[in-house]
């Protein structure tokens, strides 16, 4: 076979598009030193430091892989503390360090393996490459260096940002002491429409966790309780020394935080007063200490609910989508382990629409109950990033990151008991004429019971009203602050309330939730159905 002639047996097959046929490579070097930087560049990436240590300087080669498997030990070692106690690894992760030393490393990392490619192209010894396979290398070289520069530079940009949220979230403030062994949390849902001026509370429910066994009351207060009294060394208790009171009964409970916030002077150096004067003036009905609290608009919650998958509920009457001014779009029917989202159990949770305020308090216990069993430790790992997202929409809570691993343990153990409930609702208490004697007796009663159930013990029959009806007092009479219980009136029928302004009109939430629409309703709100009635709410839903 002539000399120019070659056997196509003997023909390289082209490699990444860069190596072409070898009659056209000048010499036998060229070919080894492009199949050399491949081979090196290749070690690069996949194993960082490993090109150095065959090829270059060995001390920077073992260094990078020095450092390269103790950052993979050290995600193999949290995946294990996640698999071993799991809220250790959410106290990681709640710690804003953590997300400032993750971008750190990212950084750092990021850019060291730069350098290494960069450094596995020099070795590879371009220059006696052919040209066109030189430039080619070069470029793939470059983008190499590009691909991990870039993603290291928006990995620590994500970090950032969830580092911001979990600072934000978690900013602290509250008091970390526990108060006779328990734990004491306000649940605020903040409503803050177009419709409205300043932010108020749409429900209003005090947590109540032993701080050794998890067991968890709820209380859940109505948003429109007049009279109610502060807490000792409130700032608004100089404004309101007989309670919060007003003749035209427009100070109700929920009136606090936008009352407080007018007041900013009151309260120097606190950053929310509002939510500051609530909690004093839930302190001051129910004679709890509030540790902290955590106030959620209603987007915030509708993403938490959806962060973590959906809420499951056992639901007793079939609630309305829409209503108000705005027609029925469709039915969240009654079933048993009905799975909601965000949007539905947003309307499960608001919707007023041919029910009392009361049936909807029970039915925000219900969501709030489900948050509680189903949000275990591992679900926050899980889908932390998802909560933290959630977490942007929380208005504030100050609830600190060193307290989350103390509530997340409690929170797994309160999964593994029935949690208790009281209401301070009709035909217990009026919100027009609260006995607020009575009303602290029932708290006591159920934080008791639940202390006697973790002794094994059974706890007695909880406090009632009095028998005997008398009249009202009249709104217009001030009712003291902190009354005793001989001067609280039995509780008679409940004067009818008149509240200065119509309890606002649900809106749809911004998107859809899969109502049938088609079922007509009227236009308003409806008004509460007879506070007197004894039904039993409890057969509205339970979690």
């Amino acid at each position: 076979m002539p000399a120019d002639v070659h056997d196509p047996r003997t023909t390289r097959p082209s490699l990444l598009g860069l190596v072409q046929d070898p009659d056209h490579l000048r010499s036998r070097g060229a070919w080894a030193s492009l199949r050399r930087g491949l081979v090196l560049l290749g070690m690069t990436a996949v194993l960082p430091g490993s090109a150095q240590l065959v090829a270059g300087n060995r001390a920077v080669g073992t260094l990078a892989l020095r450092v390269w498997f103790g950052l993979w030990a050290s995600v193999l070692g949290f995946l294990a503390l996640a698999l071993v106690s799991r809220h250790a690894a959410v106290a990681v992760l709640s710690a804003g360090f953590t997300w400032s030393l993750l971008q750190a490393l990212v950084v750092v990392a990021g850019l060291a393996w730069v350098g290494l490619l960069v450094d596995a192209w020099r070795l590879s010894r371009p220059i006696d490459m052919h040209r066109p396979h030189r430039l080619g290398f070069a470029a793939l070289s470059l983008g190499l260096a590009f691909t991990v520069g870039g993603g290291a530079v928006a990995s620590a940009g994500v970090l950032d940002s969830q580092g911001s949220l979990v600072s934000h979230v978690f900013a602290g403030g509250g008091d970390s002491e526990q108060v006779a062994g328990r734990y004491n949390i306000l649940l605020l849902g903040a409503d803050a429409g177009a419709n409205r001026v300043g932010v108020r509370p749409d429900s209003i429910t005090v947590a109540s966790v032993d701080s050794e066994t998890g067991r968890t009351v709820l209380i859940s207060l109505p948003r429109n309780m007049e009279d109610v009294p502060f807490a000792e060394g409130s700032p608004m208790r100089a404004l309101y020394p007989n309670g919060f009171t007003c003749p035209e009964h427009e100070c109700m409970l929920n009136s606090v935080y936008t009352e407080a916030t007018a007041h900013p002077e009151l309260y120097p150096g606190v950053a929310d007063p509002g939510a500051q004067a609530t909690k004093e003036a839930v302190e001051g009905v129910t004679r709890l200490r509030i540790n902290y609290y955590a106030m959620v608009d209603l987007k915030g919650f509708e993403a938490l609910v959806d962060a973590v998958g959906g809420i499951t509920l056992d639901i007793g009457t079939r609630v309305p989508i829409g209503g108000g001014t705005s027609p029925v779009r469709g039915y969240i029917e009654p079933g048993q382990d009905v799975t909601l989202d965000g949007g539905k159990a947003l309307w499960f949770a608001r919707s007023r629409h041919g029910s009392s305020d009361f049936e909807r308090m029970q039915r925000q216990k219900c969501v709030m109950s489900a948050m509680l069993d189903q949000l275990d430790p591992m679900t926050v790992f899980t889908k932390f990033s998802d909560i933290a997202g959630a977490g942007e929409q929380i208005v504030a809570t100050d609830v600190g990151g060193a307290q989350v691993t103390t509530l997340a343990e409690l929170a797994n153990e309160a999964r593994q008991l029935p949690i208790q409930s009281a209401s301070l609702t009709p035909p217990l208490i009026h919100p027009g004429s609260p006995d607020f004697a009575l009303a602290r007796a029932t708290v006591a009663h159920h934080v008791e019971a639940a202390e006697m159930l973790d002794r094994g013990e059974t706890p007695g029959p909880a406090p009632k009203p009095a028998t005997v009806e008398e009249p009202a007092p009249s709104p217009s009479e001030p009712a003291p602050s902190d009354p005793a219980p001989t001067e609280q009136s039995p509780a008679g029928p409940a004067p009818v309330e008149t509240p200065a302004e119509p309890a606002p009109v649900d809106e749809a939430p911004g998107e859809d939730v899969g109502a049938q629409p088609g079922e007509e309703a009227d236009a308003g709100d409806e008004p509460d159905t007879d506070p007197n009635s004894s039904d039993d709410l409890s057969a509205v839903c339970s979690a």
